[in-house]
């Protein structure tokens, strides 16, 4: 009798044990190249965008509990889970393990940032951790494009691109500078390598509105209203573009000390000279300017005196064609150099945090003032050189490819290597005040568009 019950407590012990399996967190970080919380947004209850975390795990999960926003999106061994910014933890519920707290300042991520997309890896305590993979090799032309597999850059050489992955369906995109880009998915199987051929067809649009006028198109020059170091240049329908002189200086570039929390891409700091003044907006550029140069109006948040937004990198550059050829001018997107300083207040800074202010609620609409929309241009105060809204309401497209910062000091910086992303500056309407910092940066695909998203125009002397 006494054998029998041992044997039931033995046989219990181990069908319990059996049942209590428990996960492990392998790693949980931010994938800082992952562009799916921006290609593929979702809104939270108070219409910002969310933070995607991207949950790997070999097995059957049926529920995520916490800040949610639903519905979970299965994509073979990840499940893509929608969380507002600021979130600080999540419960995963599996068929076979225990349930599992996951909070993520363990893991070196205080909360989730709007916009990002952050990768959890799952593992449990008897699972096996390996894998099958397969190569997948995508050959392209031109050979100057970039490719993304599953929303990664994989780097290509010759026009060959080549990455491992587990077996199962992949997304990519190929996409270059004056090309239409190419997008869709490939199953990999373990029984063989998979192979893609891409070829791009050229932006016969987007080349005729970046050419320049011909003779017989060139407009009859008009002069600027001229005030010291402010000009006022007319475009048409009463609509006229005010600008700010900006003197020419040197700066120190990047996560200076007053720029709380900096991250990696704004390291190392470095001395930028610029050896030419120029002009730089005074506003954002607003519906009415656009609605006047291209004769639409693409803006969620509809006004004449709002800042455009719902434009991508192709339509500023379309605009901007457009706006030369009627003023005979030839404006521009800033650098990325040109906006920071411009930003900081030029000569006349004061080593503010933010554009104009170490008190964001004094210069910019953002998540805890905005009311989650945009506002008309010019109604915060404006920065020391009389420029507004370079913190919050829009952010603002560059001219620059994104890329990392070096040491050296440098004269009139422009980042030309062909990459994937533009700089966008200057944080937003839905924003916390970490991303209105002026030393922020973000990188965007060029043909990224969305309501909180416009632009500013510089003109040289």
């Amino acid at each position: 009798m006494r054998k029998i019950l041992l044997f039931i407590v033995l046989l219990f012990a181990a069908i319990s044990s059996a049942i209590a399996q428990k996960l492990t967190v392998e790693s949980f970080k931010l994938a800082s190249s992952d562009l799916t919380a921006q290609t593929q947004p979702r809104k939270d209850l108070n219409n910002r965008n969310c933070a995607v975390v991207k949950v790997q795990f070999v097995g059957e999960l049926t529920n995520i509990e916490g800040n949610v926003i639903m519905p979970l999106v299965k994509c073979n061994n990840e499940t893509w889970v929608y969380m507002p910014q600021n979130t600080r933890q999540m419960k995963v519920i599996t068929k076979n393990y225990l349930p599992l707290m996951v909070t993520f300042a363990d893991y070196d991520v205080e909360k989730l940032e709007s916009n990002r997309t952050y990768v959890l890896t799952l593992l449990g305590n008897n699972q096996q951790q390996t894998q099958q993979s397969q190569t997948l090799t995508i050959r392209y032309t031109p050979s100057s494009a970039t490719v993304l597999v599953d929303n990664k850059m994989v780097n290509g050489s010759n026009g060959v691109a080549k990455t491992t992955l587990p077996v199962g369906q992949h997304s990519y995109i190929v996409a270059c500078n004056g090309y239409e880009s190419e997008e869709g998915t490939v199953k990999l199987k373990a029984s063989a390598p998979s192979n893609l051929q891409i070829t791009l067809t050229k932006e016969t649009t987007q080349q005729s509105t970046v050419a320049q006028p011909t003779v017989a198109q060139q407009p009859v020059m008009q002069t600027p209203v001229t005030n010291s170091d402010n000009i006022s240049i007319p475009v048409k329908d009463g609509i006229s573009i005010e600008m700010v002189r900006v003197e020419a200086g040197t700066f120190t570039m990047g996560a200076t000390p007053e720029m709380k929390d900096p991250y990696d891409d704004e390291k190392p700091t470095h001395q930028v000279t610029l050896t030419n003044d120029y002009y730089i907006g005074k506003y954002e550029v607003t519906q009415a300017l656009w609605q006047a140069v291209m004769g639409y109006n693409p803006s969620n948040f509809k006004g004449d005196n709002l800042p455009v937004e719902q434009v991508n990198w192709y339509d500023c550059q379309e605009f901007i064609s457009k706006l030369n050829n009627i003023t005979g001018k030839k404006f521009r997107l800033p650098s990325e150099a040109e906006w920071e300083y411009a930003a900081r207040g030029g000569k006349k800074s004061r080593g503010y945090q933010y554009s104009g202010s170490s008190n964001l609620s004094d210069v910019a609409w953002y998540e805890d003032n905005s009311g989650s929309k945009t506002h008309a241009v010019g109604s915060k105060q404006a920065n020391e050189l009389g420029i507004y809204d370079m913190t919050g309401n829009v952010w603002e497209w560059c001219q620059d490819w994104y890329g990392k910062y070096s040491r050296s000091s440098q004269t009139n910086p422009t980042c030309t290597n062909n990459g994937f992303y533009r700089v966008s500056r200057g944080g937003c309407w839905g924003d916390a005040a970490w991303f209105c910092r002026s030393s922020y940066r973000y990188g965007r695909t060029s043909v990224y568009h969305y309501d909180f998203l416009g632009l500013r125009l510089v003109l040289s002397e």
